[in-house]
């Protein structure tokens, strides 16, 4: 059985369209790429996907059933979700915030359990927060917020995960660090469905790539055939180039960027160590800001 299904779905705010008549199915197992451009619907089909909305017309089902009949516990127990931005009105600590996403395997009013916080740590030392457990979560750098909720979601141990602009907010290591998790996740047979604004990672990780564009699915098939510099160029509605680095590695480059050989050379006088520092500074004074 499908994960997802979409069936002519539709949907619209105040009798504006959103999304138009939208089909597709995500099977187990698969990671699934959503692209397309500012304002084009991809935040509403995850919140769509997760239950929170319900359609104009035709269905959106989750494992055969309507996604918005199912409880909260249930969806809790079946999906975990990352949101684009988290701001909670109380300044919980970031081990609480991770330990919410245990809620659902007992009442969420009860208290966790000593594998639920051995889980929770877990989570936080695989994004490299485990010394900002105690750190109030209203004091964090957005990028140390966002890595918090993507530990709450690994925390939560569901078989699927959407996750809406996972990368946002994220240094350029910790991005790395995120997409080798997300590939052991794939790995150990997850169900993930995400949006990005990076082409570069539907290319290096998705099973298949949906793209959207005007509230309508314009694409849906693998990587290689369904990210090109036609297709990124009609849907970006700018022209796009892609790159193959070291004969396997593809990367998508913007062709109006300015390049080096354009540009007076800049003399600096920074230098930088041929190997990081020792010892490493923690992700508190790393993100500070």
């Amino acid at each position: 059985m499908d994960v997802f299904t979409a069936e002519n779905l539709s949907f619209a705010y105040d009798r504006k369209p959103v999304l138009s008549r939208v089909s597709f199915a995500v099977r187990p197992g698969e990671l699934v790429c959503l692209l397309g451009p500012n304002g084009c619907g991809k935040t509403t089909l995850l919140k769509l996907m997760r239950g929170l909305l319900a359609p104009s017309s035709g269905r959106l089902l989750l494992a055969g059933r309507e996604a918005g009949s199912y409880s909260r516990r249930e969806l809790a127990r079946r999906m975990a979700s990352v949101p684009q931005s988290g701001q909670p009105a109380f300044a919980y600590t970031v081990l609480a915030m991770v330990l919410m996403g245990r809620a659902a395997r007992g009442g969420f009013f009860g208290r966790p359990t000593r594998r639920d916080r051995d889980i929770a740590r877990e989570a936080l030392a695989r994004f490299d927060i485990a010394d900002l457990a105690d750190v109030p979560y209203t004091r964090l750098s957005g990028g140390q917020r966002q890595r918090t909720l993507l530990a709450r979601a690994l925390a939560q141990d569901t078989p699927t995960i959407v996750f809406d602009e996972p990368t946002t907010g994220l240094d350029f290591g910790h991005q790395a660090r995120f997409l080798d998790i997300l590939d052991a996740l794939r790995t150990a047979g997850r169900t993930i469905v995400m949006t990005t604004h990076f082409p570069d990672h539907a290319l290096w990780l998705a099973d298949r790539v949906l793209m959207l564009r005007g509230g309508a699915l314009v694409a849906d098939g693998a990587p290689d055939t369904v990210v090109t510099r036609d297709s990124l160029g009609h849907l970006y509605d700018a022209p796009i180039s892609i790159h193959t680095v070291n004969g396997t590695l593809r990367i998508c480059v913007p062709d109006g960027i300015p390049r080096p050989g354009r540009r007076q050379p800049v003399v600096s006088s920074a230098t930088f160590p041929a190997t990081p520092p020792s010892p490493p500074r923690s992700s508190h004074e790393r993100d500070h800001r």
